[in-house]
């Protein structure tokens, strides 16, 4: 597999994460994939460098799968927000659908793509802790539906109960 997080950081090269490097945000995710300490570890780390590639640069499926292979490519599809959508949610209503579907036992890229949407949305939701920012209060009010599509029980469990008490789930 080639370096995901060289890949990532050239491809979001020059984007920020607040006033971050959008490396930051990509590090805050990892970081908490390895806390959670996800099996199979190597590919759970790939996805979360590469889980915003697809969303926020010019990156296709294809190049993602001929860079890292089929299974990260499938779980990196599975937690990007569908393009073309007129707002926030209409795309997270969408992607939710596409979360409630998967069944992380039966498939490796679902289980992938459950954790790294976790973690990501606590990587968010620390960053807006830390920054006083203004977005916490979308979180909340999202919360319980994004939940109710993401979570599975026995599946990054630390996570989801930093989540729910952070946002008040």
């Amino acid at each position: 597999m080639n370096d995901p997080r060289t890949f990532a950081a050239e491809t979001h090269a020059g984007q920020t994460y607040g006033a971050e490097p959008y490396t930051v945000h990509l590090e805050a995710v990892v970081e908490i994939v390895r806390e959670a300490d996800a099996s199979p570890l190597a590919y759970a780390e790939a996805v979360a460098w590469l889980h915003d590639v697809l969303e926020d640069t010019a990156v296709t499926p294809a190049e993602l799968a001929t860079e890292f292979g089929a299974l990260v490519a499938i779980a990196v599809q599975l937690v990007t927000d569908p393009k073309g959508l007129p707002n926030r949610r209409t795309r997270k209503a969408e992607l939710h659908r596409r979360l409630a579907n998967l069944h992380p036992h039966v498939s490796v890229p679902a289980r992938l793509a459950l954790l790294v949407k976790a973690a990501d949305r606590l990587a968010n939701v620390r960053a807006c802790i830390a920054a006083g920012d203004g977005r916490l209060s979308m979180y909340r009010r999202e919360h319980a539906v994004f939940r109710a599509a993401a979570h599975r029980p026995g599946l990054c469990d630390g996570i989801w109960d930093e989540l729910d008490r952070l946002l008040g789930g």
